[in-house]
């Protein structure tokens, strides 16, 4: 029991800033659990083993028993865990250290019944735009399920559209467009010259401007036939008349790691998510591209949630630790503001104020098939060039074709899943 007390000491500065300390619910694990055992002694041998943890370190059994008794609205459980937690989670440790501090701040804002804002305080604590940019560049860089998702949504659209001179494609979540400037130079070599090609995006008003100028350069250098539609306004309010889609285009629509932000009918009678794939087929595109984290976050009740996003999120630290020294100035910055927003909102948030809500490729697929699409498979040149990709990271990754769509995994743990659809 020395060792548990001993084992208990303070987080750095940001970390008392991101996990603000709860009042001590007792002088010390031996008051808790007597006074454990008084409350609740049908559960005396499940507080034994959360001690026996504690003493031993094992931070993922620690995690989960907090979050069970979150589930079960057990406060003096959940409040005393959240205690221990803190001594045993670092932002600057080991990856589920890390992640941990994560979770613990997930479970603090929902036992607090203020999951919204913490998520919006975690918004407003986002850095400077070209910081921000700088932290998604490095996190591109070192982990490959950007560049997966955006050289099979590419190797699609540029098969699909392969005998095309004009071409239309419509992303959905644009970003900082750099997703399409591999494919602009791609169809500058094309035999023949160069296609007609217009891109319509969907985004923030002020990203947009830049993606427009940066866009339009790469493509003037490249004598590349080029114009940029803007939409901005949100994915679940576009409207057809927002694309512009005009006859003699072949038509492309890109989702890549957007459509689970949309409200589904567990959320809203309006199902923006089945709404927006309709929407999209009546278009009648050419080729339709998803590529979604291979997570199963969105109906799933709080304690399987919880152990999903402990499960899915473990694997991306990891990865992220073999490929980012640990020393890395910038690894701290990356994973708060990456990666970290995105586990508290899971945790913490319900009902429309939840965004992350991923699903797994078997339910996408039935919400395709439901809407009229259908498959259009993978070809094996983009399955080898991403396995020619994956050389350039560590061993651990591998890649997965199965059923015409493509997966990426770390350490045999799926995280990424790409198709395409007609």
């Amino acid at each position: 029991m020395d060792n548990v007390r001993g084992s208990r000491h303070n987080l750095k500065k940001v970390e008392t800033m991101m996990l603000k300390p709860l009042p001590e619910i007792a002088e010390s694990i031996d008051d808790a659990i007597c006074h454990k055992l008084s409350m609740w002694p049908e559960e005396a041998n499940d507080l034994l083993l959360i001690v026996e943890a504690i003493s031993r370190g094992d931070l993922k059994l620690v995690l989960v028993a907090c979050a069970k008794a979150v589930s079960e609205n057990n406060l003096l459980m959940a409040r005393w865990c959240m205690g221990e937690l803190r001594g045993m989670v670092s932002i600057s440790g080991e990856p589920i250290q890390r992640l941990g501090a994560y979770m613990l701040e997930g479970l603090v804002a929902r036992l607090a019944a203020s999951g919204s804002s913490i998520y919006k305080s975690l918004q407003s604590r986002e850095p400077e735009s070209y910081k921000f940019l700088s932290y998604v560049y490095v996190l591109h860089e070192v982990c490959p399920y950007f560049k997966f998702g955006y050289i099979s949504a590419n190797g699609a659209i540029a098969e699909a559209m392969k005998d095309e001179e004009r071409i239309h494609i419509i992303d959905f979540q644009i970003g900082q467009g750099s997703q399409w400037i591999s494919l602009i130079q791609a169809f500058a070599a094309r035999p023949g010259g160069a296609p007609n090609i217009r891109i319509t995006g969907v985004g923030d008003v002020s990203v947009l401007v830049t993606v427009k100028k940066r866009l339009e350069k790469l493509a003037k250098k490249f004598d590349v036939p080029f114009r940029f539609n803007a939409v901005s306004r949100p994915s679940c309010e576009v409207e057809v008349e927002n694309l512009d889609v005009r006859e003699g285009e072949a038509l492309g629509v890109n989702f890549a790691y957007m459509l689970h932000h949309l409200p589904d009918e567990s959320v809203s009678m309006e199902n923006h998510r089945d709404r927006l794939l309709r929407m999209v087929k009546s278009l009648s595109p050419k080729v339709v591209t998803l590529v979604e984290q291979e997570c199963n976050t969105n109906t799933s009740p709080f304690l399987p949630r919880f152990l999903e996003t402990l499960s899915y999120y473990t694997a991306m630290f990891e990865s992220i630790d073999v490929m980012l020294p640990r020393n890395h100035k910038e690894r701290i910055n990356i994973e708060q503001h990456c990666l970290a927003r995105d586990v508290v909102n899971i945790i913490a948030c319900e009902g429309a104020e939840r965004i992350e809500r991923h699903e797994l490729l078997g339910k996408w697929k039935s919400r395709f098939s439901m809407a009229g699409f259908e498959p259009y498979p993978l070809s094996s040149i983009i399955s080898a060039t991403i396995t020619a990709l994956l050389r350039d990271y560590s061993y651990g990754y591998a890649i997965e074709e199965r059923d015409g769509a493509l997966y990426l995994g770390w350490m045999g743990r799926i995280l990424v899943s790409s198709c395409a659809w007609k």
